[in-house]
């Protein structure tokens, strides 16, 4: 691995950047180890980078990519001739080129030169025929095992490097949600409320935003992308927020009421924050993620509103955030150990006859004494009549 102060790829590295690379390849040769795997092939399709991108920090934008982690080395493929650059001059991979089938030719030499026969795919389920045959032409009788639960699993647990990412895309939560309340005005169509937080988001410097809105009352049973409907007074106006700042996504979940809020839907508010308090205060290393799921839903049991709690009226009760905008863990019958370091945003999001569908949480990460949360905006139900929150 190239170190601090060695200029061999027109990138000189810091020093923190030299001791996360040097980590990550260090956790996923590990893992190889632990599996009797020879060597890991991340691939990259272009909806699932994750893996690609916890590897090389760099924004891929091929319609596949590998990165191929043997013993002793890391090497970068793109189908993307303009994605080679970026890969080369970014300092965490010995190597990049492009390839194209059938052959795949390098990716397929460096292959052969490897001597690999237990290859661990991460995304092996979504890889294409043609690759798949490329490979096995390149190592006679190599067995392609999945590793996609692997890099999940390694990936789960965030370094200080990558928590500090994660704090800036929490910065960028805040201000998109302060946008967000600041724009609220009976009249406005859900895609012009989400258009300027969509402004505000890309010039805080996000590379991107995954982001749901639904507006109305109690007759809303979740939310979608951004419609022409416009708001109203009365209504209550929910988004999930989820920018991505440097490679890293982090959600916020708010609703806020366009004029002052009716009892009901503070009422709903006041359920759904208690459900939200519940699971934050079950969060502590060891403790599996169903157990913060069923924290949630015991809140709902409580008061009457247990059969909101089923997947007829809702997904999970949050989920794991980082370098992908849905991955693990699940937070809803998985009984996966969560560890320290572990982030994922807590929101028991679902549908009641209060007020209808409810959205709410906060991103969090797993330390020695619970859950830290990475957002600051205030939680509590937010209104229009308030104006600016500045």
């Amino acid at each position: 691995m190239k170190k601090a102060g060695v200029d061999v790829s027109d990138k000189v590295l810091s020093i923190e950047d030299v001791a996360e690379v040097d980590f990550r390849h260090a956790k996923l040769r590990t893992a190889m180890a632990e599996r009797g795997l020879d060597a890991l092939l991340a691939y990259a399709p272009a909806w699932r980078r994750e893996n690609v991108r916890y590897l090389t920090d760099t924004t891929i934008g091929a319609a596949a990519a590998f990165v191929l982690v043997t013993a002793d080395d890391i090497r970068a493929f793109s189908t993307r001739l303009a994605d080679v650059t970026p890969l080369r001059q970014s300092g965490w991979v010995s190597r990049a080129d492009v390839i194209a089938l059938p052959d795949a030719a390098a990716l397929a030499d460096a292959l052969r030169g490897s001597g690999a026969r237990r290859i661990g795919v991460g995304h092996l389920e979504l890889l294409p025929l043609g690759f798949e045959r490329a490979i096995r032409g390149a190592v006679t009788g190599a067995e392609l095992i999945s590793a996609t639960k692997l890099f999940d699993a390694v990936r789960m647990v965030k370094s200080p490097w990558e928590l500090r990412r994660m704090q800036d895309a929490a910065h960028v939560c805040d201000a998109a949600w302060k946008a967000f309340v600041d724009v609220l005005e009976p009249g406005l169509a859900e895609y012009e409320i989400v258009a300027t937080v969509e402004s505000e988001i890309k010039r805080l410097g996000a590379e991107d935003n995954f982001m749901l809105i639904a507006s109305g009352k109690d007759e809303v049973l979740g939310m979608t992308p951004p419609s022409r409907r416009r708001v109203e007074v009365g209504d209550m106006v929910r988004t999930e927020l989820t920018p991505q700042t440097g490679g890293y996504w982090l959600q916020i979940c708010r609703s806020v009421t366009v004029g002052p809020p009716s009892d009901a839907q503070q009422r709903s508010f006041e359920l759904f924050h208690e459900a939200a308090e519940a699971g934050v205060a079950a969060v502590r290393p060891g403790v599996t993620a169903h157990e913060v799921a069923t924290a949630e839903n015991d809140v709902f049991r409580k008061h009457g509103y247990g059969e909101y709690c089923s997947d007829k009226w809702t997904r999970v009760r949050g989920h794991g955030l980082g370098l992908h905008l849905d991955e693990f863990p699940i937070i809803e019958g998985n009984h996966t150990v969560i560890p320290e370091g572990a982030t994922f945003i807590i929101h028991p999001n679902t549908y009641t006859p209060i007020a209808g569908y409810h959205v709410f949480g906060d991103q969090v990460v797993v330390t020695a004494d619970g859950a830290r949360r990475l957002v600051e905006t205030e939680r509590r139900l937010f209104s229009s009549d308030e104006g600016s929150l500045s």
